[in-house]
């Protein structure tokens, strides 16, 4: 047994070192993604299913509260939080369509959907990234292996950071790094440029991180 917890631990870090040595640019294009939309006065929408699900809950909490460092909140909404909207569109419609129609109600083209899914397959995420092209949402999409279907959907202006693992608790352990990096990024930047002070910085502003 204490072979295979090393044997598990040992497979997180050659995860985490590949994602270190591929992704850190992506890592950063999606903070800058986040930071721009935010700017605009947009907000970020997640989902995600099971872990997927957590992940979700988990970067809307750090946006909407903090991460490390005292900001204002930002607006984050976890689309898989709301059992009530879930069951009611599951029961009436079907579970795939659990969180296109939130994207489709509540999505804005200044926002992003963070669309997670470790196989890059789930039938509900890609719906909700379909309802998210026709909302002109932009797509950051977390994902593993070689990213599924979900690459199909996405567009030129869109985001994917591809784990490189075909196992799915190394996949979501890989995420929850990813996700503290996008909120500390996200932190450094809006911990000294208050929301507020600035009056929402104009749509056609860009910035770099550093």
């Amino acid at each position: 047994m204490e072979n295979l917890i090393k044997q598990s631990i040992q497979s997180s870090i050659k995860a985490l070192e590949s994602l270190l040595e591929n992704h850190t640019g992506n890592i950063l294009a999606a903070a800058e993604h986040m930071i721009n939309c935010l700017q605009q006065g947009g907000k970020i929408l997640c989902c995600g299913n099971g872990g997927s699900a957590a992940d979700s809950a988990h970067l809307a909490a750090e946006l909407l509260n903090r991460f490390e460092m005292d900001r204002q909140p930002l607006p984050a909404i976890a689309l898989n939080n709301d059992s009530a909207t879930l069951t009611a569109i599951g029961n009436d419609y079907s579970y795939q369509q659990v969180f296109s129609k939130q994207v489709l109600a509540l999505g804005q083209p200044s926002d992003v959907l963070i669309a997670i899914s470790t196989s890059g397959n789930s039938a509900n995420i890609l719906q909700a990234v379909r309802a998210a092209k026709q909302k002109q949402l932009t797509v950051i999409a977390l994902t593993g292996h070689t990213g599924g279907e979900l690459l199909s959907f996405l567009r030129s202006n869109d985001l994917a950071i591809c784990v490189p693992s075909t196992h799915t608790p190394r996949i979501q352990e890989a995420h929850g790094v990813i996700i503290h990096c996008l909120c500390q990024v996200i932190d450094q930047y809006f911990a000294g440029n208050s929301l507020y002070e600035k009056n929402h910085t104009t749509a056609d502003s860009t910035v770099a991180c550093k």
